[in-house]
């Protein structure tokens, strides 16, 4: 019974762990028959551990030698013996750490961590959104999951690669889903409009159904399905398409002079907006007043939403209310 039990642990252990513990228990037991057959040049039992594993590394001291030709059988067996399993030792660790960076390349590798983010397809947007976002922060730990990408550097690419459909529970456990902190899906290119917005939508309602809390920033196509993807479980959705037509429109109708493009890619990436609620000393005062207000804290008034009404850029002189949202810009710093 104790040694199948034995034999139950044993073997259910990492095999370095294994190959580790078999030579440790080797070494004590050559130990222990070299002090009992020279007991002379062995004074302990921890003496001749001490020569088996000097021995056994090829290491040599010489301050243990033994002398009697039974003595120097031990030795040849744990030469024989201890040497090529210290060898395989190493040799299995340096093959597991190489595998180890092989399936990280590969997405095999389940991710550990929390308070994470993660990202959702692998393209130019998300390359840039990365390099922007460890810019700003390069201890934040970053999951994408893509189901094309085959291989992805973690030396070029230091973010926790996991290859499979995001859609599927298997594959958001292993990007421990439950413990990150928000998501951003991004739109298959590669596929038609109507059906990456499927997609989108099949993998916002899977993230939603395994964590309730995480927020989703989801890339709708179609404005048609920009109200799925809320329903679905989106807290937030980009719509690319429309936002690139709106630079294109300034583009197009703007003086050359004016670099529009330029102006807000700049701007977005030093800047960040802000909603708050309307501070109760500003109730009744003029939008030129709020102005004042925020510039002492170094926050731009842009604008106020008034029953979800966009009011960017009004008079001077007009009234804010109770229940106002403000829209501030201020820098990230």
């Amino acid at each position: 019974m104790g040694i199948e039990l034995f034999k139950h642990i044993y073997f259910r252990l990492p095999v370095v762990v294994r190959l580790l513990l078999t030579i440790f228990i080797i070494m004590v037991l050559f130990g222990i028959i070299i002090h009992f057959i020279e007991p002379a040049e062995f004074p302990s039992i921890f003496d001749g551990i001490w020569w088996a594993f000097v021995t056994g590394a090829t290491v040599g001291y010489g301050d243990y030698v033994p002398l009697s030709i039974p003595g120097r059988v031990v030795g040849i067996l744990l030469i024989l013996s201890g040497g090529g399993l210290l060898t395989f030792y190493i040799t299995t660790i340096s093959a597991a750490t190489i595998k180890h960076e092989q399936d990280l390349s590969k997405g095999k590798v389940a991710f550990k961590g929390i308070n994470h983010v993660i990202f959702i397809g692998w393209n130019e947007r998300t390359r840039h959104l990365l390099n922007m976002t460890l810019k700003k922060n390069n201890k934040i730990e970053i999951v994408l999951i893509d189901r094309t990408l085959s291989h992805l550097p973690y030396q070029q690419f230091p973010v926790h690669f996991i290859h499979g459909d995001p859609s599927e529970d298997s594959t958001l456990k292993q990007a421990r889903i439950d413990m990150a902190e928000s998501v951003i899906i991004t739109a298959d290119i590669t596929k038609k409009e109507r059906q990456a917005d499927i997609n989108t939508i099949l993998t916002t309602v899977a993230i939603r159904g395994n964590n309730k809390n995480v927020r989703i920033i989801a890339e709708i196509l179609s404005t048609a399905q920009v109200d799925n993807a809320i329903r679905a479980g989106a807290d937030t959705t980009i719509g690319s398409n429309d936002f690139m037509s709106t630079l294109f429109y300034h583009e197009l109708f703007n003086p050359k002079t004016t670099k529009p493009v330029e102006t807000i890619l700049e701007l977005l990436s030093n800047q960040h907006f802000s909603h708050s609620r309307l501070p109760e000393e500003l109730e009744n005062r003029s939008y030129m007043e709020g102005i004042h207000f925020f510039l002492k804290n170094n926050h731009l008034l842009l604008g106020i939403i008034r029953d979800e009404k966009w009011k960017i850029n009004p008079s001077h002189n007009f009234i804010m209310r109770k229940g106002d949202i403000l829209l501030t810009l201020s820098s990230w710093n």
